[in-house]
């Protein structure tokens, strides 16, 4: 599988790629509402950092008791369901004089139903793809999270100034809504991908046995850490220049978009092993530039620059597959998002606590450091693979 064209032919490719979209649209609307909202009420970058990736605490929860689900659901229901969760909880956060308390309450609480979400569909992804196709239709997943990203936070910045971010967070209800229809209307029913009832000691049996070997634990270190401590920059853009937060966010996806691209569709094989550290470095690197409080333009631009580093994550996951059974991947993926989701609120928290103290300029490039520091320190583990077939492990 080699072309665009070879991926949306594949049955159920697209359905999947447009259920992707529409959530895509109705969590960076809502994101960005609320943590105006959040921002409006309390002046606090901590407080508007959290309630935008606060949910994401939630992540690591559910990876420690529901993720052994992820495999053993069918995918379709699962799908939908979440998805009406969602579109719920995002119209009770709309509710007038709705105490702080509650709302992150409600927030954490759809970071919990989410820790489910990334396992379930890109399980159901590897099954729908072969495996020579699974980086190109992830990558082109991830181009859908870019583009509605971009789109998602210029939308969500009329629609907050329009409508007022109570009314850009009804509009991402909407969206989760339509989200749910569009998975049971053009997926099919399939059974899940394990035998046997989810449970706690399931879960956690799963998790030691995916952590327990070394090429996986400095491959989920990496996609979680130097990335979580990056979001952690992008938490600051509301408080950094208030004005002018959705417009970073979306130079931010461009980024995003950009590497995606070029990464999923047009480096050969061969080279991916080599670009992997750079992008990993590129990621942080850029942020170093706020440590001198640069002006808006100069700013957008690292922020471009940096955001093509995501790329490296969409390597890291191709390494992961590579490294662990079939009958496992919906809960390795499960794990690999729930974690990396967790390490995106942990960023936030460091960097909001961070900016509170300094600026949330300065804040930024201390968080930069880290993730740099981060990613020299687990370069040795993450060598290239060898090459040939044998290379996953036996099921358990």
């Amino acid at each position: 599988m080699r072309t665009y064209g070879d991926l949306f032919r594949a049955p159920e490719y697209t359905p999947l790629f447009a259920t992707v979209t529409i959530q895509m649209s109705a969590q960076t609307i809502g994101a960005l509402a609320l943590g105006t909202l959040v921002y409006d009420a309390t002046r606090s970058p901590l407080l508007s950092a959290l309630s935008m990736f606060g949910g994401s605490f939630a992540q690591m929860i559910g990876a420690l008791t529901l993720l052994s689900a992820a495999d053993r659901l069918p995918p379709r229901t699962a799908l939908a369901c979440m998805a009406l969760v969602f579109s719920a909880g995002t119209a009770v956060l709309a509710i007038p004089g709705l105490p702080l308390v509650a709302l992150f309450v409600i927030v954490l609480g759809l970071g919990l139903v989410a820790s489910l979400s990334g396992g379930v569909r890109y399980g159901l992804l590897s099954e729908i793809l072969p495996e020579d196709g699974y980086l190109l239709g992830r990558s082109v997943l991830n181009m859908a999270v870019g583009t509605m990203q971009i789109c998602g936070f210029a939308a969500g910045g009329v629609l907050v100034v329009a409508l007022s971010p109570r009314g850009a967070l009804l509009t991402g209800a909407v969206l989760y809504l339509l989200t749910a229809v569009t998975a049971l209307a053009g997926l099919s029913r399939r059974p899940p991908r394990a035998a046997g009832r989810p449970s706690l000691a399931l879960t956690w049996r799963t998790n030691a046995h995916l952590l327990s070997s070394t090429p996986r634990l400095y491959t989920y270190l990496a996609m979680w850490v130097p990335n979580g401590l990056i979001v952690g920059c992008e938490a600051l853009f509301v408080s950094y220049s208030p004005h002018h937060a959705g417009l970073l966010l979306a130079v931010a996806a461009v980024g995003m978009l950009i590497g995606d691209t070029v990464t999923g569709r047009f480096v050969p094989h061969r080279l991916r092993e080599r670009l992997g550290p750079a992008l990993r470095l590129l990621l942080a690197a850029p942020y170093l530039l706020f440590a001198v409080d640069p002006p808006l333009p100069l700013g957008s631009a690292a922020v471009l620059l940096a955001s093509i580093g995501y790329a490296a994550t969409l390597l890291l996951q191709e390494r992961l597959m590579a490294l662990t059974p079939i009958s496992m991947h919906g809960h390795a993926l499960g794990l690999q998002a729930s974690g990396m989701l967790t390490m995106q609120g942990v960023g936030a928290a460091l960097a909001g606590g961070a900016a509170q103290v300094t600026s949330p300029a300065t804040a930024m490039a201390i968080m930069a450091a880290a993730s740099v520091a981060v990613t020299l320190a687990l370069a040795p583990g993450l060598r290239p693979l060898p090459a040939g077939p044998g290379l996953r492990e036996s099921p358990r």
